[in-house]
């Protein structure tokens, strides 16, 4: 399977982890996940081992169990807010400041080495989706298999992907009604 992509930066993250199985199994695994996001993330994290690849599924775990109380309007618990904030202490950010010939320019960057850099980029994104209102409205998809989370755009949104599982839940649906008696 195929990770989905396109949601929140981290409800694709906790994304990675569908009911069967563990898209971010290896380093590898992690690499091709990063490519999938590239052009949402301001650096390349190449060389990743898996000490980084551990970072990173923390980071997901964390987020994930936050994200199912805060969903909900319950408090997450003071184990997993405090394991997201020590995961972006652990690369400090900094508003980088560069003259381009005309004007000032602001780029925000991360110090330290690759594997913390990229947990904790992927823990400010949990922090930023935590702390925001819409976090309640963040739903689990409705297929009876699936467990993937999606922000939605309209109310009436179901299936994490209309493809994946409302294809899957509107041919079942045929074929309970068509089926012969």
């Amino acid at each position: 399977m195929s990770p989905l992509t396109g949601e929140l930066l981290p409800l694709d993250l906790v994304n990675t982890r569908p009911a069967t199985g563990d898209l971010l199994a290896t380093s590898a695994d992690l690499r091709a996940w990063l490519e999938l996001q590239s052009d949402r993330l301001t650096e390349q994290f190449t060389d990743l081992t898996a000490a980084d690849l551990a970072a990173v599924r923390a980071v997901r775990e964390h987020t994930a169990a936050a994200l199912e109380h805060a969903r909900h309007g319950r408090r997450p618990s003071d184990a997993d807010l405090a394991a997201l904030n020590e995961a972006q202490r652990a690369a400090p950010a900094i508003t980088e400041l560069a003259w381009t010939g005309a004007t000032v320019t602001a780029t925000r960057r991360r110090t330290g080495p690759a594997g913390p850099r990229l947990a904790a980029w992927l823990a400010e994104a949990a922090a930023g989706l935590l702390a925001d209102p819409a976090v309640t409205t963040v739903r689990q998809c409705a297929a009876d298999d699936c467990v993937l989370l999606f922000l939605p755009a309209h109310p009436r949104r179901r299936w994490c992907s209309a493809t994946r599982c409302g294809n899957r839940a509107r041919v079942a649906r045929h074929y309970h009604r068509h089926r012969p008696a």
